[in-house]
């Protein structure tokens, strides 16, 4: 994606073939234009894209905080991409590094192993899943990516057709489905589900951040961990990750104790 202050390109993979697309927000409206074979059907799916459909009208919470961010954020909405790949690659490579690394392994990942979209946006298609699959898995430490991650990696890339289709099922299914792959957990599996299926109640369960987060802002609590985060966010429940998706947009962070991780470089060892 390149996002600017007027316009947001996106380049995909659709079932009928790679796509581009313009979003540009006018003042009553959403302006959309697609390029290449799947044009059509990233079209037809715009609407599950920018969250048209997500609805928080039952979100009525007695958290001031909350009430005060639905006001200051009366636009927010959860997407539903319905692309599992695109979700899951880069979701398994933020496991367990900062975010920095995972951003840079996978902008190398895509500069390596993919090609420009169509249309003239000048953006780049997410990697084509067999490619990946079909890599020996010492060919992503060059690009940041430990043996661990890899090979998980790999092993989801070999399925990629069964799980695309996990969009078009039942949540209950998609989240066994994904639980199932070696080295997929709690929280690879919920971060695709929310951007993937738009899943309203998706907890990022295991994240080094969010316990903390919830726990300042709705207990104003310093830290906490998982046990405390679903405790706190179980009121809300059908909307956890709509509560979560406030909270992140408030700009409100808990406070920090000690030096922050630095983020490191594999690709020399």
């Amino acid at each position: 994606m390149r996002i600017t202050r007027s316009e947001i390109w996106r380049a995909t993979r659709t079932p009928d073939g790679p796509a581009s697309e313009r979003i540009r927000p006018l003042a009553d409206a959403i302006e959309v234009e697609a390029w290449g074979p799947g044009a059509d059907w990233a079209m037809e799916h715009v609407a599950h894209l920018i969250g048209l459909d997500d609805d928080w009208s039952d979100l009525r919470p007695s958290n001031v905080l909350l009430r005060t961010l639905l006001i200051q954020h009366p636009g927010l909405r959860l997407t539903r991409t319905s692309a599992v790949m695109e979700a899951l690659m880069p979701a398994i490579l933020e496991q367990k590094v900062t975010g920095t690394e995972a951003w840079r392994a996978w902008r190398a990942i895509v500069r390596r192993h993919s090609e420009p979209a169509p249309g003239p946006g000048d953006v780049r298609l997410p990697p084509d899943p067999a490619t990946l699959a079909a890599l020996p898995y010492y060919a992503f430490h060059p690009l940041g990516v430990e043996r661990r991650r890899a090979e998980t990696l790999k092993r989801a890339t070999a399925r990629a057709a069964e799980l695309e289709a996990l969009a078009a099922g039942p949540l209950e299914t998609a989240y066994a489905r994904l639980l199932a792959i070696t080295g997929v957990g709690p929280w690879t599996a919920a971060e695709v589900a929310v951007r993937a299926f738009g899943d309203p109640d998706a907890v990022s369960v295991g994240d080094f951040h969010l316990p903390n987060l919830v726990s300042w802002t709705l207990a104003r609590e310093p830290r906490g961990d998982d046990a405390r985060m679903l405790e706190l966010l179980e009121p809300y429940r059908g909307h956890r990750a709509r509560v979560v998706r406030l909270l992140e947009a408030s700009g409100v962070r808990a406070p920090r104790y000690g030096p922050r991780l630095s983020p490191r470089s594999i690709a020399g060892i």
